[in-house]
């Protein structure tokens, strides 16, 4: 049910693509998000076609596409590598996810729909089931990314969170740097159900302060991390 949801969510970034290169181009992104491949790691097309048993067609189609997420950098007859944490690319990440989702928000509380409303409350209680579990933390972070996609869907604006999905790839790394406590998690389980409530209530000021205070980051947010992992960053 919800699984399907979220592959839906996939997909929308993924049309018209041949199955395999969307595949390797899901499982390396979120390899790199993870930090499973950590900035300046070096990739070898030969060993990833090796990996994924495909041609070097669909490898080159990923490969191509991550390029232009700037999570790698293809140097042509030379080398392709993982590249750093951009702190000027996380600010405009932040100011762009900050200006889309504050209209979202805009838009569900002027016309708060029930089946929208439902569909955040069971992302939210699917985030609850794995959150006490440290080893469930990649589908805590799928579930966070897939409540604000139900949010852009229910706007009428699914394409919009694709946009921005592309946008937030070293925002989405720092945030994996991040300790990730218990309390930590609840916090971010209390902002969504704040934003929902907010939504419910059909109060815009309401929905905009919660949008807002949820993804607002000060202006310091990421040095800390660039302190613990210079190599990360540029």
């Amino acid at each position: 049910m919800m699984t399907g949801a979220y592959d839906m969510m996939r997909q929308d970034t993924t049309m018209g693509r041949p199955m395999a290169s969307s595949r390797i181009y899901d499982d390396l992104r979120q390899r790199i998000l993870s930090l499973d491949l950590p900035p300046g790691t070096a990739l070898t097309r030969a060993d990833l076609a090796r990996e994924y048993d495909v041609s070097q067609t669909p490898l080159r189609d990923a490969m191509q596409r991550l390029d232009q997420d700037g999570l790698i950098r293809i140097y042509p007859q030379s080398k392709t590598l993982v590249t750093r944490i951009n702190l000027a690319q996380i600010r405009e990440a932040l100011f762009l996810r900050q200006a889309l989702e504050t209209e979202v928000a805009m838009k569900l509380a002027r016309e708060p729909s029930p089946e929208t409303i439902d569909r955040l409350r069971e992302v939210i209680a699917m985030q609850r089931q794995v959150a006490p579990d440290q080893a469930k933390l990649r589908r805590f972070q799928e579930l966070d990314e897939y409540f604000h996609y139900v949010m852009f869907e229910g706007a009428g604006h699914p394409n919009l969170h694709a946009l921005l999905r592309a946008q937030t790839g070293d925002m989405d790394r720092v945030r994996r740097l991040q300790a990730h406590s218990e309390e930590r998690l609840g916090l971010i389980l209390e902002g969504h159900e704040r934003i929902v409530a907010a939504i419910e209530s059909g109060v815009v000021e309401e929905a905009i302060r919660e949008i807002r205070f949820h993804t607002h980051k000060p202006d310091d947010w990421a040095d800390e991390y660039r302190a613990l992992h210079e190599d990360y960053f540029t």
